[in-house]
């Protein structure tokens, strides 16, 4: 189960092929169909992990977008590109916030989470046994990563969520043309055959 996170089954190629199908199939138009992209491109940027669904949906409803493109567009967020985002967010979020990220942060960046996260746990039990409560791990992730993280991903988001848009929503009218007049043609060529059999049958 943990390699499919990594490394889907079928491969990235066909992960692809399948989100590609499923946002040809929407039935909505272009611009409602981008802008739910949009918004799940967007939220690929936050880090909110495990959030992102619930985020993008929030989004959608609010731009008036296409919710379950929303959610198809939050895999832009994805093992193959989680590390350059969450590189670029950070980045951007120091150079707002006016501080320089340790040069360490990027090799221990999957350690300061997991430290967060052992430092919730550990408070958790804190509750309930004679541990005492440690907010060290969690006052550095806090400060070095998640307040720069949160801050800085707003730029960049942005700029993707609006490239998206504009470069897919074209795109995406382009196909629903084509197809409405493959879907005409084929009715066209059914009636015609019906016509071809009544007319066979009346003689």
């Amino acid at each position: 189960m943990l390699l499919h996170v990594v490394w889907p089954k079928g491969g990235w190629v066909r992960a692809f092929e399948y989100t590609r199908h499923r946002l040809q199939r929407l039935p909505d138009t272009p611009e409602k169909i981008g802008r739910g992209l949009a918004a799940g491109v967007f939220t690929s940027f936050t880090p909110f992990f495990g959030l992102h669904f619930l985020i993008a949906w929030l989004i959608s409803r609010v731009i008036r977008g296409n919710v379950p493109a929303s959610l198809l567009g939050t895999f832009f967020g994805n093992p193959l590109t989680y590390v350059p985002i969450a590189m670029t967010s950070l980045w951007t979020g120091h150079l707002i916030m006016g501080s320089r990220p340790d040069r360490e942060v990027a090799h221990t960046l999957g350690g300061m989470f997991a430290g967060a996260g052992r430092d919730l746990w550990n408070n958790f039990l804190a509750l309930f046994t004679p541990m005492k409560t440690d907010w060290t791990q969690l006052a550095i992730f806090f400060e070095d990563v998640f307040l720069p993280f949160a801050i800085g991903c707003i730029i960049p988001g942005v700029i993707a969520a609006t490239l998206v848009y504009f470069l897919l929503t074209p795109v995406i009218g382009a196909y629903q043309n084509s197809r409405r007049k493959r879907l005409r043609a084929k009715l066209g060529q059914l009636n015609a055959a019906k016509d071809t059999d009544g007319a066979r049958k009346t003689r």
